[in-house]
């Protein structure tokens, strides 16, 4: 059992799919959180305000598909590991352009009840590159929803003048001095 701490965004339209994966998600990690979310729109608000440890996504949605999700992803940080679980990927090409693609890897519905076997191997690779003390991720974290928060905040306000346009360029700016990256210390 993996004992460290998960924060897993499931990206899946399918009711019975995400509760039989959580279930084998709950067998697999003694602690984890879990957003199930099913269009791209709530998987950008994720990735801002819950910052999951990994992405798990059904690659068929219904307004977008996997790549789409992959690529906003990594759009918000490029190090997420990305996991497809579906039953799409039916050929070898379309399953490889998904690593090219840049997902951790993929696993295939057909199979769902050996789930748990397939994502275990996955999942520990995914904590085995977390690598940091939890209460330093917890900081990092903490302090990426902060700054996602703010950007979201600056980029709704109203730029009345041009003034206000180069002091909210100026704080965006300095902020992008701070490394909030998984591996700062």
């Amino acid at each position: 059992m993996i004992t460290i701490p998960l924060r897993i965004l499931l990206v899946e339209d399918n009711q019975t799919d995400a509760d039989l994966t959580i279930f084998f998600i709950q067998k697999i990690v003694e602690t984890s959180q879990i957003k199930v979310v099913d269009n791209l729109d709530d998987v950008n608000r994720e990735l801002l305000d819950f910052v999951p440890d990994v992405v798990i996504s059904d690659y068929n949605l219904p307004t977008c598909n996997g790549l789409e999700v992959l690529e906003l992803t990594r759009s918000m940080e490029e190090s997420m590991p990305f996991i497809f679980l579906t039953g799409a990927i039916e050929n070898e090409e379309l399953a490889a352009n998904t690593i090219l693609a840049g997902a951790s890897g993929f696993i295939l519905k057909g199979n769902m009840e050996n789930l748990d076997q397939k994502l275990k191997p996955l999942l520990k690779k995914v904590v085995f590159s977390m690598g940091e003390r939890e209460e330093i991720r917890e900081k990092i974290r903490r302090n990426k929803i902060v700054v996602n928060q703010i950007y979201n905040y600056l980029d709704k306000i109203n730029l009345d003048n041009e003034e206000q346009k180069e002091n909210i360029e100026k704080i965006k700016s300095n902020m992008k001095q701070f490394n909030f990256d998984d591996d700062a210390n």
